[in-house]
């Protein structure tokens, strides 16, 4: 048997791919029309050709469970998402735009700090960041920027409505995924390639090594790059390696660098010390450079940060780029765009109460079975309430921890996330999905043709996370004039 659409029912949800039982999306026709010319078993065919695939190309991330680190083949969805181009090219001028805005807001922040002076941000969400760095004061980076990789997560409400749901700019994670969604999609449907006008995403590593390239403080065509990892024990070793290989950069740990006296950074080799000019970094501020932060950090190298004070060595993200990941300051990037930019918003932020806010608290506390609850620094998923499925019990916990410290805390309605089509066991079902497109600023900037979907792969779970049973799908940029 085929697929039967008029039998796939997303509603009350908005799906990515059908307007109605029955009626696909204009955008999504000609891939509707191909996955109806299977039958059911040669849809089980290509799922397992996918998972053979991921296999075969160990494609894999790391789950701590129980004290240990598991590592799992990479949950996939061989159904695409897809996005008209004329859409994206919407949402990408809005990634541009919110970037550019936070960039400006973090050199402000280390250098005059005007946006707390002229009243746009009260000065008590940078008193009480966990993620600001005071050693980073007076520091101007190379083309004025910090965060170099973002990785900004957008929703679809019911309406149809995308919105900006947090920004990533610290570690910003997935890429690699998103490559490799790519190449496996690519084996399972050739024949959809050859007739569809799908923007490539093959170009990222390219791309972000021009833009390392461009931070470096020795203007040369080849510059020496690493990609600085924690190790293999690692959630997202797979992407650290995946990505010094792409780019032809040197993957190490921080025992394999060293800062000489004349404050540039050397890389051991077996040939001797071997001078590297721009630093991938995978590490959290805490642990990147024992001198300055934690002083018990194994995994950084001692007088790194003092190597980039001095320009001598480029670093991506520049630390202290997390002050601007806070969930509190979040919420003021609306603002920061009209101060800094003069513009209006292209994207929305999610409506957001602060619990740091007297009033904003009182309505999280009387309408926590409605709310998502989240703290300001915590990623992945962790640490937060889903006030509609959450018990009573945990309710109330939440509300000793948002009374205890209103300022870690957040809360946000709960959206009615957008669904795609999603082959689970033997059917195709709505799962509700996020995305992470990438953005990339240097002398330029460069956003990814999609990103990452991820997909709740659990019957009526919103959350996507893969460390929590989330899966992804390839995302598909598609130009329907073509």
């Amino acid at each position: 048997m085929s697929i039967d659409w008029k039998s796939y029912d997303p509603s009350p949800f908005y799906d990515e791919l059908i307007a109605a039982p029955g009626k696909p999306r204009p955008v999504a026709r000609k891939l509707m029309e191909y996955l109806s010319s299977l039958d059911d078993r040669e849809l089980q065919v290509r799922k397992q050709a996918a998972d053979h695939a991921i296999l075969e190309m160990g494609i894999s991330f790391t789950v701590y469970s129980e004290g240990e680190n598991i590592d799992r083949a990479w949950p996939f969805d061989i159904v695409p998402r897809v996005i008209p181009k004329r859409e994206w090219e919407g949402v990408q001028a809005g990634l541009v735009q919110r970037l550019t805005a936070l960039n400006l807001f973090i050199d402000d922040v280390y250098n005059d700090q005007r946006i707390f002076r002229d009243k746009v941000l009260p000065k008590y969400v940078l008193n009480k960041s966990r993620n600001f760095r005071e050693q980073c004061r007076g520091i101007r980076p190379p083309h004025g920027v910090w965060a170099h990789i973002c990785g900004s997560d957008l929703v679809r409400d019911r309406d149809g409505t995308l919105y900006v749901l947090e920004d990533n700019l610290r570690v910003p994670s997935g890429v690699s995924y998103m490559l490799e969604n790519r190449e496996v999609t690519k084996r399972v449907f050739p024949e959809v390639f050859e007739n569809s006008s799908i923007l490539p995403v093959d170009e990222y590593p390219t791309q972000l090594f021009d833009m390392l390239a461009a931070i470096s403080p020795r203007p040369q065509d080849y510059p020496e790059i690493a990609v600085l990892t924690p190790g293999i024990f690692n959630s997202a070793y797979f992407e650290h390696s995946f990505l010094a290989q792409r780019m032809g950069a040197e993957l190490v740990e921080g025992a394999d660098l060293v800062v000489g006296d004349d404050d540039c950074v050397y890389m051991r080799t077996i040939e001797g010390l071997e001078r590297v000019d721009v630093i991938y970094r995978r590490i959290d501020d805490d642990f990147m450079d024992p001198e300055e932060f934690n002083p018990d950090s194994l995994l950084g190298v001692p007088g790194l940060m003092r190597a980039w004070r001095n320009g001598k060595v480029g670093l991506a993200n520049a630390p202290g780029s997390g002050v601007a990941d806070d969930k509190v300051i979040y919420a003021y990037v609306p603002a920061m765009i009209r101060y800094y930019l003069d513009q209006e918003p292209v994207i929305p932020n999610v409506p957001t109460y602060l619990c740091v806010n007297e009033k904003d608290q009182a309505y999280v506390l009387d309408h926590l079975d409605e709310l998502v609850v989240k703290p300001a620094n915590e990623s992945g998923g962790y640490g937060m309430l889903v006030g509609p499925q959450a018990s009573k019990k945990q309710r109330t916990e939440f509300a000793q921890l948002i009374k205890k410290d209103p300022r870690n805390y957040i809360a946000q309605p709960t959206l009615n996330l957008s669904v795609a089509p999603t082959l689970c066991d033997e059917s195709l079902e709505p799962r509700h999905l996020d995305l992470r497109p990438f953005v990339l600023q240097g002398v330029r900037t460069d956003v990814t043709a999609g990103g990452l979907t991820r997909v709740a792969m659990r019957k009526g779970s919103l959350v996507v996370n893969s460390s929590q049973g989330g899966g992804s799908k390839d995302t598909w940029i598609v130009d329907e004039e073509d």
